[in-house]
């Protein structure tokens, strides 16, 4: 049985999971240099990315998070929420972003999936 023929099979499957590996990253975009449908059009034809502009308050400071097309991008236990980010042509431009539910249960908020 000669070693090299596996070697040769084994270097071919790690080159395929680390270009499989690359396709899952996810893209970056500042949605102050697109307009509002610009950044929902991207949302929606990549499924999930990360919007990163400046805080209205504080100029210096970057504000990140990732935004979604729908539930099937958030993790297990999360759901998708209305957020606004800031766009080229307007404040307030709606996108989605996951986050825990929470449950109003007798006057007190139980939030998923924590004590």
């Amino acid at each position: 049985m000669k070693i090299f023929p596996l070697c040769k099979i084994a270097f071919a499957g790690l080159g395929l999971c680390l270009i499989a590996a690359q396709a899952q990253a996810i893209s970056r975009y500042d949605p102050t240099r697109m307009s509002c449908d610009g950044v929902q059009a991207r949302v929606a034809r990549e499924g999930a990315v990360i919007l990163r502009y400046s805080s209205a308050r504080n100029p210096n400071l970057p504000i990140y998070d990732r935004y979604v097309s729908d539930s099937r991008f958030c993790p297990a236990g999360q759901v998708r929420a209305r957020a606004y980010v800031p766009s080229a042509d307007a404040r307030s431009c709606p996108v989605y972003k996951c986050k825990q539910p929470e449950f109003e249960r007798r006057g007190r908020i139980w939030r998923f999936g924590r004590d």
